[in-house]
């Protein structure tokens, strides 16, 4: 697992994401088995907030989905900055489920609150890219999204 990465295909190109198992290893284990099951195929970004979040995962594509399972919270002291992946939830801490956000920009009221298990290393300009609103008018989507060998 440690030895994995998520691959997002999103319109302008792919977005490379190392996973933090050592941080959440059951948010990991989760995501990665949601990708494996090819859940996020054709999801879209019903959440995206300049210079704050792009937030997707939500099979109705309108923020109140989940993917039927949820996850007990795994917070962590590591900073919701630039390109980090994060889980969404509810009000109740242990309700994250398949929603997650990826950080636009150095997001620190979040560190603490939200279960981070990732990082993106390559492809933040196509996050930046996403289509802003909530929704968006035309949403942007997940194409594909994999799992590879690091």
């Amino acid at each position: 697992m440690a030895d994995e990465k998520i691959v997002f295909t999103l319109d302008g190109g792919d977005v490379v994401i190392g996973l933090r198992p050592d941080l959440a290893p059951k948010h990991v284990a989760q995501i990665t088995k949601l990708v494996k099951d090819g859940f996020y195929d054709g999801l879209t970004f019903h959440r995206v907030i300049d210079g704050f979040v792009a937030q997707g995962g939500c099979p109705n594509g309108n923020g109140m989905g989940g993917s039927g399972t949820n996850i007990e919270a795994e917070f962590n002291a590591e900073p919701h900055v630039r390109g980090t992946m994060s889980m969404a939830r509810a009000a109740d801490p242990n309700s994250a489920s398949s929603q997650f956000f990826i950080c636009l920009d150095e997001v620190p009221y979040l560190n603490n609150q939200y279960t981070v298990w990732g990082q993106v290393e390559s492809g933040m300009e196509h996050v930046d890219a996403l289509p802003k609103g909530e929704p968006p008018r035309e949403p942007g989507k997940i194409i594909k999204a994999v799992v590879i060998e690091a």
